[in-house]
């Protein structure tokens, strides 16, 4: 499935321009991700490439299909030059390569946690993955596969994380929007929960 990933990172270079840097991780028993960083102004946007290349499985399944099944790449945009923010690559990849090493299925409104900072200073360990198709649009590919979405990555204090997981992550949203709260920022405080 290899094939799939030079158009995966052909829409992301449509969407967010030409990668100002590339990274590649590899874990042992996985597939290689590459992490892309695209500069935008004063926002920089990550961008997984490789985590496309096979279908999330369902872990309770005896044998995962090899073509049908879910497809995802995930994106982080921050505001640029308030933190070291390069450092989220390797915690990128690991979220990237989470379905192949924990048989997650990746869906919007889940958390994943990396268990530390996503980068120095950062007050967030875990992400809310949001709905796909703002920033880059899913990318379709021939039946049976199923389509490639861009799924975006929302950094969450734990104390938004612990809220999340009582309220629900569409409670956690209309919280940020109705607070105006910088998403982007790669050092906010927590959003005021009650």
């Amino acid at each position: 499935m290899a094939e799939i990933l030079p158009l995966v990172e052909a829409r992301l270079r449509t969407a967010l321009g030409e990668p100002d840097a590339r990274a590649a991780v590899t874990f042992l028993g996985t597939d290689r991700i590459e992490v892309l960083r695209f500069i935008d102004g004063d926002v920089v946007r990550y961008a997984t490439l490789g985590m496309s290349a096979q279908p999330m499985a369902d872990p309770t399944e005896v044998l995962a299909d090899p073509v049908k099944g879910p497809r995802a790449e995930l994106v982080v945009s921050v505001r640029a030059g308030l933190a070291d923010t390069d450092q989220v690559l390797r915690k990128l990849a690991v979220l990237a390569a989470s379905p192949q090493v924990e048989g997650l299925i990746v869906t919007p409104g889940a958390s994943l946690d990396v268990g530390e900072p996503l980068w120095p200073g950062a007050p967030f360990s875990s992400v809310l993955v949001a709905e796909p198709g703002g920033l880059v649009e899913d990318l379709e590919l021939d039946a049976p596969m199923e389509a490639v979405r861009f799924l975006p990555l929302l950094p969450m204090t734990p104390n938004e994380a612990a809220w999340k997981r009582v309220r629900g992550a569409q409670e956690l949203q209309e919280r940020w929007l109705s607070q105006g709260t910088d998403l982007r920022d790669p050092l906010r405080a927590s959003v005021a929960l009650d």
